[in-house]
């Protein structure tokens, strides 16, 4: 019977900063602020525009895959605009594929003999707008268009007749600051075997973070939306015995003001020194 015993977590926390205007769409039937075409997706309480860990977490595993020059085999929408996915549907594949060891993959009738458990190990929370951030007073005090947001106005221009189709776009403006986001990556033991392979994945994390500050977050980003950064970082590991209080403190893994403050090729040592035995 396959077994699957968690060793640890690795906590990354800290702060994401729009370098540019930030959209990420929301549902425009539910939001009372009529006549935008594309508007923001915004916390059903507070009205504040947040990041979905959706958003986040589908980004960076779409730049990773790319990065790793993985095929695009799964139809997720079929009509225009088609859309396109890798998901490992062989067993041999997926024990090598750090994209569905670490992001999972869904449960199919392919998938009906394969042996090996194949849970996701990395979570990623919603990211709300900080409360504590200077840039957050800023906005509620601004004289925005809209209650933290800006509206960006397009025009689509047709080609051979030059006629411009004005759209608008709504835009958390540059500046501001989204804290704290959390992402959790679990490290398993599957079937005894050990935790090192878990381990040896975790550093791709940071590859997918990096990948993503080069590229952009939500929409428009090729029209100059979407630029972010991550700041203020802290990654710390919880293992197995600090979750049976054997241990008082997690390990500190590192910490610093930027991605390349960090050292996570020196992760999966320190966390191996860590894992019970």
């Amino acid at each position: 019977m396959p077994t699957l015993t968690l060793k640890g977590k690795v906590i990354v926390t800290g702060a994401i900063e729009a370098l540019t205007g930030l959209h990420i769409g929301g549902a425009a039937a539910g939001l009372d602020i009529g006549g935008i075409d594309n508007p923001v997706i915004r916390h059903p309480v507070t009205r504040e525009p947040y990041i979905p860990g959706s958003s986040l977490r589908g980004k960076m595993r779409a730049l990773l895959e790319r990065h790793l020059g993985l095929q695009a085999n799964k139809f997720i929408q079929r009509r225009e605009p088609v859309v396109r996915v890798h998901e490992c549907e062989e067993e041999d594949h997926y024990l090598n594929c750090p994209s569905c060891q670490i992001f999972g993959v869904t449960p199919g009738d392919q998938r009906a003999n394969w042996t090996k458990l194949r849970p996701s190990r990395l979570l990623v929370r919603d990211v709300l707008l900080s409360s504590e951030h200077e840039a957050t007073r800023r906005l509620r005090e601004a004289k925005t268009d809209l209650p933290y947001t800006e509206v960006k106005w397009e025009a689509a221009i047709d080609r051979i007749t030059a006629a411009a189709v004005p759209r608008q776009n709504e835009r958390v403006p540059a500046g501001a600051v989204f804290h704290p986001f959390e992402l959790v990556y679990s490290i398993f033991d599957l079937n005894g075997s050990g935790a090192q392979t878990d381990t040896s994945w975790l550093i791709h994390i940071f590859k997918a973070m990096e990948l993503l500050e080069d590229d952009y977050l939500g929409g428009y980003g090729s029209r100059g939306a979407g630029k972010v950064r991550f700041t203020d970082l802290k990654v710390i590991f919880k293992s197995r015995q600090y979750y049976e209080g054997k241990v008082l403190e997690p390990v500190v893994l590192g910490e610093g003001k930027s991605l390349s403050e960090l050292k996570p090729d020196t992760f999966a040592e320190i966390i191996q020194r860590h894992l019970p035995g």
